[in-house]
């Protein structure tokens, strides 16, 4: 019986398994995780540093085309994307300490759902960041600064899409892996029971018939043959 722990399920081994730090830093889910948590702070902080500048007047506004809402839109999936991030991370490091499949599926779900989410939500940020751009008149802005800072979170929400987008593969691959019940110890698996030599023996007495059925079962006028 299994008693609802996992030996080796969804892309991790058996539960209790040693961390290995170089192979978890190795891996493509770790590099993507590490490149999303850069790109998310490399697009809020942009916009939060260099993203507001004097047009004219005492007020700052948003370098999107005085659209405020541009602006806080990067900053906020932005964040949360660079939380979500040390999250999923922080999970991926107690993945294999998960002892129960269900909860291992939870957590694939999670991250399969929110990797899929916000590489959608950083494909509009990137249409919306640029639209906004592009309405911008190069005489509003009095720093080349601000040009750069605004280039970088619309590059930046633009990679942004491919590694989300990655990470949802992978979680999607790791929920199809499901659990593979091959890699559940000799110990979980049901053990079969094989007869013993006695047993066999008794068996085949008593399958066998006996000399009392043999006799009668004769048919009428058999004669045994004589001994030579």
């Amino acid at each position: 019986m299994m008693n609802g722990s996992s030996s080796g399920s969804y892309g991790a081994g058996p539960a209790g398994t040693a961390f290995d730090p170089i192979a978890f830093i190795r891996r493509p889910q770790t590099v993507l995780r590490l490149l999303a948590w850069i790109f998310s702070m490399a697009v809020f902080g942009s916009i939060v540093n260099e993203g507001y500048v004097n047009m004219g007047s005492e007020r700052l506004h948003c370098v999107f085309n005085k659209n405020e809402d541009a602006c806080n839109y990067g900053i906020i999936i932005g964040v949360l994307a660079f939380l979500a991030s040390l999250f999923f991370l922080a999970l991926d490091i107690y993945f294999p300490q998960i002892s129960s499949v269900k909860d291992r599926k939870r957590a694939v779900l999670l991250e399969m759902a929110f990797s899929g989410l916000w590489a959608f939500l950083w494909f509009v940020g990137f249409c919306f960041l640029a639209n906004q751009w592009s309405h911008t008149s190069p005489k509003e802005l009095p720093l080349e600064q601000a040009s750069d800072a605004a280039r970088a979170a619309i590059a930046f929400s633009f990679f942004s899409i491919l590694i989300w987008a990655g990470l949802t593969v992978l979680a999607v691959q790791k929920f199809l892996l499901g659990t593979d019940m091959a890699l559940f110890t000799a110990a979980d698996a049901p053990k079969q029971q094989y007869p013993s030599n006695d047993d066999i023996g008794q068996t085949t007495i008593e399958k066998s018939p006996s000399l009392i059925e043999t006799v009668e079962t004769r048919p009428p006028g058999y004669q045994i043959p004589p001994a030579f």
